[in-house]
């Protein structure tokens, strides 16, 4: 008797398992980091800006957060512990996998650009969030959400370069934005994030570093926005 309620027990877990993996899917997400129509690769190809000025980019980082699922403006689903670090010159980085229901039907996805408050006082964490990543400044600053980094004959500064620290999570210079993009049911979601765009709204030969909160950090945040397709 012991033997076969031991054996329905097993038969039970198996199929509950087997049940509750059919249930679920892996949604693909990709981040996709582009200057116009082309392609963004770090550490090697410069960028015309216009017919004489150009730019290149050493270093491209930034925070996804709190990704949410929307079908017709209602939530529906939503990562637990999420808190993702991009690193365009780190391709693996761009990709992640959604566990999802295979039932959800959803044309909308929602995300944070950066790291929310309550994270940033929470003081220095591990995974994404950790240190060593190069993404955080201190306890009272917080976390860098967008880092970009690179040289253009447009800065008038040591070997051109510019640098781009945009963090800070206190009022009135609270950088994190909230990003929803309209994609389709069904397929791969394919994200653009258009740094030429962006740029269009940066005078570099005047302001190119920006290392700390503040006012200029908190309007090129915003500006960021618009650069997020899919």
């Amino acid at each position: 008797m012991k033997i076969c309620f031991l054996l329905l027990s097993v038969i039970c877990f198996f199929n509950f398992n087997q049940l509750h993996s059919q249930l679920l899917k892996k949604q693909a997400l990709l981040f996709k980091p582009v200057f116009g129509n082309s392609p963004l690769y770090v550490d090697s190809l410069f960028y015309s800006i216009n017919d004489k000025d150009s730019i290149q980019f050493l270093t491209l980082k930034w925070y996804i957060s709190g990704i949410e699922l929307f079908n017709d403006s209602k939530s529906i689903w939503k990562e637990d512990n999420s808190f993702h670090l991009l690193n365009a010159g780190d391709p693996g980085t761009l990709h992640m996998d959604l566990t999802i229901p295979t039932n959800f039907t959803f044309n909308q996805i929602r995300f944070n650009l950066g790291i929310d408050s309550i994270t940033n006082v929470s003081g220095a964490l591990g995974g994404d969030l950790d240190p060593t990543k190069g993404m955080y400044w201190t306890w009272q600053s917080g976390y860098i959400n967008f880092k970009a980094e690179g040289k253009s004959n447009l800065c008038q500064t040591r070997n051109n370069e510019f640098q781009f620290h945009l963090g800070g999570y206190q009022a009135p210079f609270n950088t994190l934005q909230t990003i929803t993009v309209t994609i389709h049911p069904d397929q791969p979601i394919n994200i653009y994030i258009d740094l030429k765009l962006w740029l269009s709204n940066i005078d570099l030969h005047q302001l190119n570093h920006i290392m700390s909160p503040g006012s200029d950090a908190a309007r090129l945040s915003n500006q960021l926005l618009r650069c997020f397709r899919a």
